[in-house]
C-alpha cells in the first residue's frame, strides 16, 4: 500500500446549467482540481488467480476493472509507429478482450477499435499522464461513439439494443510503469452524484480527416487560455471527492501485464435496464507515488479505446 495525492473536480468552481470543459492536448480546464490525500492498495495478487469469472481484479464486472498477464509482441520500437500500432498492436488487443471477455454466455459479436493514446512523463510529449480523477466517457458519449465508428446507421442501431462496452486496454510501455503509475477506483465505492460530466475540446482541423489519432501537437503556452480553434467532440466525467472511494493499482505494472478500464457498459446497474451486480465504469488517474525512487524512467504507455458489442 502507498499513499498520495489525488485532484478531484473541485466543486465549488463548477457553475450550475454552465458544462464545464476540458482540451485534450493540454493540461487546461475551465474548472479547478481539490487535492484530497487517499491510500492506494497494491492489488498485483489478482494477476494469479485462476477462476476469473466473480473475481475482483481478475472480472472487469465486480469493480469496472481487470488486470491479466498478457506479453506483448509489439516492440517498444513499434510503438512509435501510428501504423504498426493499429495493425500489429490492434489485432493483439482484440484477442486479449475476447479471449477474456467471453465467458458466462456471453458471446462477442464486434470490436471496433477506434482510437489510442501513447503517454510519456516527458516535458516535450504531446500527451502526458493525466492527473486528475475522470471516467473517459459518459452514456451520451459512448452512445456517440458507436454512431461515429459503426456504419451503416441501421447496424448501429441494432448493436445499440444489445449489450455493449467501451473499454481501455492499458499498458506500460519498455520499462515498468513505476513512475506515474495509474489508479482505479472501485465502483462500488462512488455514488452516481460524484460524476459531472465534462465536455472535451479538440483542436479543429483543416485536413477533412476525423481521425484524431497521431496527430497531437502540444499547444504554446500564450494560447492555453484560448477557444478559438478548438470544438466539442466528446464527453467525460469528472469526478468529485468522495470519502468512501477506494483506491488500487498495480506496483511496478510491467508491459507485460495489461488493464483493463471500462469506460461504460449498457448493462451498468445504474442505466435503465442494467444488471444487478455489474459494474457500470472506472474512475482512474495518474498519480505521483512517494516510493518511487530517485532516478526512475519517466513513464511510457498507450491505452487503446475499445467498443465491445455482444451477440
Amino acid at each position: 500500500m502507498t499513499s498520495s495525492t489525488f485532484r478531484y473536480l473541485d466543486p465549488a468552481t463548477i457553475t450550475p446549467g454552465v458544462a464545464p470543459w476540458a482540451k485534450v492536448d493540454v493540461d487546461y480546464t475551465s474548472y479547478s482540481r481539490k487535492t484530497v490525500t487517499k491510500d492506494v492498495t497494491n492489488f498485483a495478487d489478482c494477476l494469479d488467480i485462476h477462476s476469473k469469472v466473480g473475481s475482483f481484479g481478475a472480472d472487469i464486472d465486480v469493480a469496472g476493472f481487470a488486470v491479466y498477464r498478457s506479453p506483448s509482441a509489439t516492440t517498444p520500437e513499434d510503438f512509435e509507429d501510428d501504423k504498426t500500432v493499429r495493425t500489429k498492436y490492434y489485432a493483439e488487443v482484440e484477442t486479449l478482450l475476447r479471449q477474456r471477455l467471453e465467458h458466462s454466455g456471453q458471446k462477442i459479436k464486434r470490436i471496433e477499435i477506434f482510437d489510442h493514446t501513447i503517454r510519456k512523463h516527458d516535458p516535450d510529449a504531446a500527451r502526458q499522464p493525466v492527473q486528475q480523477v475522470h471516467v473517459d466517457q459518459t452514456p451520451k458519449a459512448a452512445e456517440a461513439r458507436v454512431r461515429r465508428h459503426v456504419t451503416p446507421k441501421e447496424e448501429a442501431d441494432a448493436l445499440l439494443q444489445k449489450r455493449y462496452q467501451l473499454i481501455n486496454v492499458w499498458r506500460p510501455i519498455r520499462h515498468p510503469a513505476t513512475d506515474f503509475p495509474l489508479a482505479v477506483i472501485d465502483y462500488r465505492t462512488t455514488a452516481p452524484e460524484d460524476f459531472v460530466a465534462v465536455s472535451l475540446l479538440y483542436p479543429k482541423r483543416d485536413d477533412g480527416d476525423d481521425d484524431d489519432r497521431g496527430k497531437e501537437v502540444r499547444p504554446s503556452q500564450e494560447s492555453l487560455d484560448s477557444l478559438e480553434g478548438y470544438e466539442v467532440k466528446g464527453e467525460t466525467y469528472g469526478v468529485l471527492p468522495n470519502d468512501s472511494h477506494k483506491l488500487y493499482y498495480i506496483k511496478d505494472m510491467t508491459p507485460g501485464e495489461a488493464m483493463f478500464i471500462k469506460c461504460f457498459d449498457s448493462w451498468g446497474d445504474r442505466l435503465p435496464g442494467g444488471k444487478k451486480g455489474v459494474a457500470g465504469l472506472t474512475p482512474h488517474t495518474a498519480f505521483i507515488d512517494p516510493q518511487t525512487p530517485e532516478g526512475t524512467p519517466g513513464r511510457e504507455s498507450i491505452e487503446v479505446r475499445c467498443l465491445v458489442f455482444y451477440e
